[in-house]
């Protein structure tokens, strides 16, 4: 997968697929047909699936019969990568801007232990700086 790509790039149909996937780890067309809601046929899926290989989204292996679909990249590439790309598109690159939007979207919901975890990981970036 592309470093830039993010699931922002795909259609509603495919997000879902790809999100359905990551989710379970590896699935087979059966697994994901079951874990969505007003899912398309068997034969949609397959092909959209197959797509989904092609684009690098997805990679598969083959066991007997069945062809069994996981994540081209892993959960946490692929939120490094959304993250990098929702800076540059929204935020011109600024962590900070970024950071203070969240803050001011989610601060009646944080915890103390939130809190102090950010505070932990602010600390531990300053460590690293030096």
């Amino acid at each position: 997968m592309d470093e830039r790509k993010t699931p922002l790039e795909l259609g509603r149909r495919e997000r879902q697929l790809v999100e359905t996937v990551t989710k379970l780890g590896e699935a087979s067309v059966s697994d994901v047909l079951e874990n969505l809601a007003n899912p398309p046929s068997y034969s949609s899926v397959r092909a959209m699936l197959g797509l989904l290989v092609e684009k690098k989204w997805l990679k598969f292996r083959k066991v007997g019969k069945r062809y069994l679909y996981r994540p081209a990249a892993s959960r946490r590439k692929s939120q490094k990568n959304a993250v990098s790309r929702m800076l540059s598109t929204f935020f011109a690159d600024s962590p900070t801007d970024a950071f203070a939007a969240l803050l001011d979207s989610s601060a009646n919901n944080l915890t103390d232990a939130d809190l102090a975890r950010l505070q932990e990981m602010i600390e531990q970036a300053r460590k690293e700086k030096e």
